[in-house]
């Protein structure tokens, strides 16, 4: 008799839904759908053409830091496509351009005066700052001005975390600055900077990896290659429940077309955000544990492209607004991360405005909006000179978690309660409430992959190890 495949359903077609489906039909043994509520692949990290240039949702790299066998992978697929780039931003900080990743001649001589001397001050009495604290209490800003010193935090660190979280930085918990800053004190900064030099550098410094059309063209190339191998991938569809009152499998039912249907696997890999997954989930959460579910919070985004009528915006593939004088953090360039030319006489510029779905910017018209975009420009001395030829708005409700003070409780009450079903497996940036780049979030599929054997056992010790290792990650920016 032939061996029946174990039936997969895999929630989301991000990086980390197909990076999983991609694997496991690799594996064999397998037969898996990925449900997807969009028309297209990608996620956060998809693409579409806007007049004829590949944009992305905001600014998307794929870093050198990615692990080997994935970076091995996203190669394969991608082909010739994956473009080795020089990095080449820039922060405006105190009225000055400072080039973003810093170089020496920066630290040097561009900083401006006063935040240059403020910073040798607060290096140079780093180790008295360090000495009593306790850990009790800590919270983002406590930990960075222990590490970081009172200038770079007053003026970077804490008004870019007030416009991209939407909070103060005391109400923010520890784990974002221990999970959002690698360089988290003066030296490792400098040291980053000297990493630069020719002699110093460190394999793949100062450059990232980019697909020749757009971010999105990684989630795609892993898509096709996993319809190749026989992953079902159901788009648009809509999930209404997750039944998993059944002992020998899990029932979805999914809206697709305007008809419903009922899927039935085995096994149910979700990567959607956690707090929606337990909303679907029957039985229900017990409701004395309920307010969890609104205790976990996702900072929104608003993107507001700009159509113009010129071959080039900047030199620069993004910029950096830390101040809170203008409501935007980041301008980018989609053109200037490729470096492909293409059409001429046009390009386009995303500009990223962190938000709240109850802020009177998610309600604005696209006209309204690109028009704060346009004047925040020219505020920070960038005006807008070309033609408009048009102004696009996309919306994103699930950007950034918000890892507010005492978040950690309400979401290991979601994570332990979702864990109990052995049937079901939540990973991915949503899926694990992270912060992360994109080969963090493939790291926890190809990691999910390995935990399952042919026999459709699947290793729970091992997975909590590899939560253990993800745990350890920092962005990458």
């Amino acid at each position: 008799m032939p061996t029946v495949p174990h039936q997969i359903a895999i929630l989301g077609a991000g990086p980390a839904g197909l990076g999983a489906a991609y694997k496991l039909a690799q594996k064999g043994g397998f037969q898996v759908t990925v449900i997807e509520q969009n028309p297209k692949v990608g996620g956060n990290a998809g693409s579409f053409e806007l007049d004829g240039v590949h944009a992305d949702y905001g600014s998307h790299r794929l870093h050198p830091a990615c692990d080997p066998e994935i970076l091995a992978d996203i190669r394969s697929l991608v082909g010739e496509d994956l473009l080795d780039r020089p990095r080449n931003g820039r922060i405006r900080l105190k009225d000055k351009w400072i080039r973003f990743p810093l170089r020496p001649v920066d630290l040097l001589l561009r900083l401006p005066p006063d935040f240059a001397l403020g910073t040798a001050r607060d290096m140079l009495t780093s180790p008295f700052r360090s000495k009593g604290e306790s850990k009790t209490g800590q919270n983002f800003a406590s930990v960075l001005e222990r590490s970081l010193g009172k200038t770079i935090c007053s003026e970077f660190y804490f008004p870019y975390a007030q416009k991209i979280w939407g909070s103060p930085p005391e109400e923010l918990s520890a784990i974002q600055a221990q999970r959002r800053i690698s360089a988290n004190s003066p030296w490792k900064i400098i040291r980053k900077v000297f990493s630069l030099l020719p002699g110093m550098r460190k394999p793949g410094a100062g450059r990232f990896f980019y697909p020749r059309c757009g971010y999105g063209q990684i989630s795609s190339a892993y898509e096709a290659a996993a319809r190749r191998m026989g992953v079902e991938i159901l788009m648009p569809a809509r999930v209404h429940s997750i039944d998993l009152t059944r002992p020998d499998a899990v029932t979805i039912k999914v809206e697709k077309a305007g008809e419903i249907s009922e899927i039935r696997a085995d096994r149910l890999w979700s990567t959607i955000p956690i707090n929606r997954l337990a909303g679907l989930i029957q039985p229900v959460l017990p409701e004395q544990d309920r307010k969890a579910v609104g205790q976990l919070e996702y900072r929104s985004m608003i993107l507001i492209y700009l159509v113009l009528e010129q071959n080039q915006f900047s030199q620069f593939d993004a910029h950096y607004f830390p101040g809170l004088e203008i409501p935007i953090t980041r301008l980018s360039e989609p053109k200037n991360y490729s470096g492909v030319s293409e059409p001429g006489g046009t390009t386009v510029l995303c500009a990223e405005l962190p938000c709240g779905p109850q802020d009177a910017n998610w309600q604005a018209s696209d006209s309204e909006l690109g028009e704060l975009a346009v004047e925040a420009l020219a505020k920070e001395g960038i005006p807008v000179q070309s033609p408009i030829r048009s102004i696009l708005v996309k919306r994103l409700r699930y950007a950034y978690p918000i890892y507010r003070q005492g978040f950690e409780s309400h979401f290991s009450l979601l994570d332990d309660w979702i864990s109990q079903f052995e049937r079901v497996l939540s990973f991915g940036r949503q899926g694990l409430f992270a912060h992360d780049n994109t080969h963090h979030a493939l790291y926890t599929a190809y990691s999910a992959v390995e935990c399952l054997d042919p026999s459709g056992r699947f290793d729970h010790d091992r997975w909590t190890e590899y939560r253990r290792i993800f745990e350890t990650h920092v962005v990458e920016d």
